[in-house]
């Protein structure tokens, strides 16, 4: 759930007052104020080159690092035909010498992550391309480290391929029981990936997790005819999607690792110290190395993860890392694990702040790399070369990102310009240049190439369109501050003043806010806002009237583990606090009416959207919550269990929720829910209305037609805002 990002990622714009319309819902969900970014860059081998998309999606292009010119067209759609039918580019993979190229099309999504879709083989020396399969759509083509094989999934069995013949690897997946090479949905969900394939080294072997979930309880969601896509099968009677979810406490997938002959044709199932309670959260190939692949295990607690070198030949397998945490191991330590030649770079949090720190592949720990009060919050990579280390960290405020180089030395170079804002980075392989991607709460996306030192080369995107037509508007700017609770908690948070803000008038206040575990949303970037993008969506709430506010509260990221983990076994508890004191402090400012305090959020911030509105002190008029959990009880295993362990466990943490606090609810109240999320079910905001119901509490509720966790599709998306916009202004602005 932390992961939840909101779909519209590419919509941006302002308030005019001055122009003779004012800003609109649909002019937020339509994309009409667009930013550009650098996105797909795919760095090409021990090169300075790269591969992008071109902008009308048709040609698959390769560009250099250092000048930002492009060098060739690897792919032209229109030149290179199927049967004389031009296929569209939805994705592609390079293989690790970019000599064949896996064109994706026809995409079909399955959940957050996984999708099955249709691939073709381009070889660029032949010019030839050929269907990767033809007995219909695949998941996850994975290319061997020589280039020479493809395995891919279909139907929870394995394939391999040479581009010619293909060979049937597994033989008993089956949808509902057991997955070879993807991971089952809470898998994909909460460790996010979507592969649980890697080949070894020599191009040998092929090894796999394989998740039995036949055991698992399923989950039912009812499907309808609906529109936008419209489901015909439906059209008289609805039908069913059921599929493996395993709630809070309850049975997990029993996940085991395999290895595969190519040479012999002989499956092994590799010895990896776990019991059945155990994830084993990533499967990885070590480069230089033939003799064994790299697994990842995590016990139910998640309070420890270990790294195993496997061989696949053998089965048999040796502990070579081990990470340990009296509350849990964050899901980012394993996102950002490097495995490199020689040495694998981790990121800890073990001494309070996360640093990255070096061990040899037999878990031999050389050095801490990196050390201050900052935050890593992305890896890039470590140059065996030279020693140096490239990262992303939160400096020099937790609402800043700054790029980072550690020498040889220990020494810390910054390679970011701009201490404010915003920056993030994609490096050469060979980590001679960088594209850097820099942006602030009010300036929209700057691309520029960047050598290893920081130095700006050349501009690839300006947004200087974007910025002229912004400048057109009378746009408030968003304002940073800080306060303390009457707890003494120190919060950051930003707020939004309509662009004729007059301080001797009282305005009605809305609040927006997430504040799940490790999650930020005070940031000086130009995703910033309820809906990102330039706070657009707030833009809009601010030319209606509103103040708007957005506080982090205990829990959130950016500021070492203490102050993220300390809602560790009581999700809802000190974060509905925070938003209460949010509320008092900036209700005693003398523009704000304290009378008229609206606060939403969406998913785990419609969760605490409920819980702050009663937490018993009636501070908030009006509440929107969207998708919300309202009994962790409901949620899934990895999530919930890694703040709360199960409910056997911790009775009392689980009790703690907004069904429990129904009768202390204050405020008018807006839900809504897609019925086919499959993520945060309908079955929460049922069970919560019944509990209204019985409590004697008013409420309305919005229930959308096939739409998931992300409610989007057709006028859905617009419609929905509209209606969060009308909510607030019929209890906030009629007094």
């Amino acid at each position: 759930m932390k992961r939840f990002v909101m779909t519209l990622l590419s919509a941006i714009g302002t308030i005019s007052m001055q122009a003779s319309e004012p800003l609109t819902v649909k002019d937020i969900t339509n994309g009409t104020f667009s930013a550009h970014y650098a996105a797909d860059i795919r760095a090409i081998g021990n090169t300075d080159s790269y591969t992008r998309i071109s902008d009308d999606g048709k040609r698959i292009e390769k560009y250099s690092f250092r000048t930002g010119e492009k060098q060739s067209v690897i792919f032209d759609t229109e030149q290179h035909t199927i049967n004389g039918t031009v296929i569209s580019i939805d994705d592609y993979i390079l293989s690790p010498d970019a000599r064949k190229v896996i064109i994706q099309t026809n995409t079909q999504k399955i959940y957050r992550r996984s999708f099955i879709a249709e691939y073709y083989i381009w070889d660029t020396q032949t010019n030839s391309i050929t269907q990767l399969s033809e007995n219909g759509p695949q998941q996850e083509p994975t290319f061997s480290p020589n280039g020479e094989k493809i395995a891919f999934v279909r139907d929870n069995n394995i394939f391999i391929t040479d581009g010619k013949n293909e060979s049937k690897i597994t033989t008993d997946g089956e949808f509902n029981k057991v997955i070879n090479g993807i991971p089952d949905w809470v898998n994909e969900e909460e460790f996010g990936f979507s592969n649980a394939m890697a080949w070894s080294n020599d191009s040998r072997m092929l090894c796999w997790l394989r998740y039995d979930e036949s055991n698992v309880e399923s989950y039912t969601l009812q499907l309808f005819k609906g529109m936008k896509p419209e489901h015909y099968d439906y059209a008289t009677y609805p039908g069913e999607y059921s599929y493996k979810y395993p709630k809070a406490g309850e049975r997990n997938a029993i996940v085991t690792a395999w290895s595969y002959d190519t040479s012999t044709a002989k499956t092994h199932k590799l010895n990896i110290p776990s019991d059945t309670d155990s994830y084993m959260p990533r499967i990885k190939t070590i480069p230089n190395n033939s003799n064994n692949i790299l697994v990842f295990t995590m016990n139910r607690h998640q309070d420890t993860l270990r790294l195993y070198n496997a061989s696949p030949l053998t089965g048999a397998s040796t502990m070579v890392m081990e990470e340990t945490d009296q509350r849990y191991v964050r899901e980012e330590i394993i996102e950002n694990i490097c495995i490199t030649p020689h040495h694998i770079l981790i990121p800890s949090d073990r001494n309070g702040h996360t640093h990255l720190y070096l061990y040899t592949h037999q878990g031999q720990l050389l050095k801490q790399i990196d050390k201050g009060g900052h935050e890593v919050a992305d890896v890039y990579g470590y140059d065996e070369k030279t020693g140096n280390t490239y990262f992303q960290a939160a400096y020099p405020t937790p609402m800043n990102r700054a790029l980072m180089r550690v020498d040889s030395k220990g020494k810390i170079h910054l390679l970011s310009k701009d201490t404010n804002g915003w920056n993030s980075a994609v490096y050469s392989n060979n980590f001679n240049y960088f594209i850097k991607t820099w942006s602030d709460k009010e300036t929209p996306y700057q691309v520029t190439i960047c050598d290893n030192k920081g130095n700006e080369l050349r501009a690839l995107t300006t947004n200087t369109e974007l910025r002229e037509k912004l400048s057109e508007y009378n746009l408030p700017e968003k304002e940073f501050f800080t306060f303390t609770t009457s707890e003494g908690i120190k919060l950051n948070g930003w707020i939004l003043k309509p662009s004729d803000f007059n301080e001797k008038n009282k305005y009605p206040l809305i609040m927006h806010q997430y504040s799940g575990p490790g999650s930020q949303q005070v940031v000086d970037s130009w995703r910033i806002g309820s809906m990102g993008q330039g706070a657009l969506f707030d833009q809009l709430l601010a030319q209606h009237g509103f103040i708007v506010a957005c506080v982090d509260g205990r829990g959130t990221g950016g500021r070492g583990s203490d102050f993220e983990k300390c809602t560790y076994l009581e999700l809802g508890k000190k974060e509905s606090v925070d938003q209460v004191e949010a509320a008092l402090w900036l209700g005693n400012m003398p523009f704000i009416d304290k009378e008229r305090i609206g606060i939403w959020g969406w998913s785990y911030g419609g969760f605490n959207t409920l819980m702050a509105m009663s937490e018993g002190r009636p501070v908030f008029k009006a509440g929107v919550a969207i998708a919300p959990p309202t009994d962790w009880r409901f949620y899934d295993t990895i999530y919930t269990e890694r703040y709360m362990r199960t409910p056997a466990e911790n009775a009392d943490g689980y009790d703690t929720n907004p069904i429990n606090r129904a009768k202390e609810l204050h405020g008018a109240l807006l839900l809504c829910h897609g019925l086919a999320d499959d993520n945060v079910h309908p079955q929460n905001t049922f069970e919560y209305t019944e509990a209204l119901v019985q409590a004697d509490k008013d409420y309305r509720q919005l229930l959308f037609t096939n739409r998931n966790h992300s409610i989007y599709g057709g006028n859905t998306r617009n419609y929905l805002l509209r209606q969060v916009l009308n909510h607030f202004t019929i209890q906030l602005l009629n007094k």
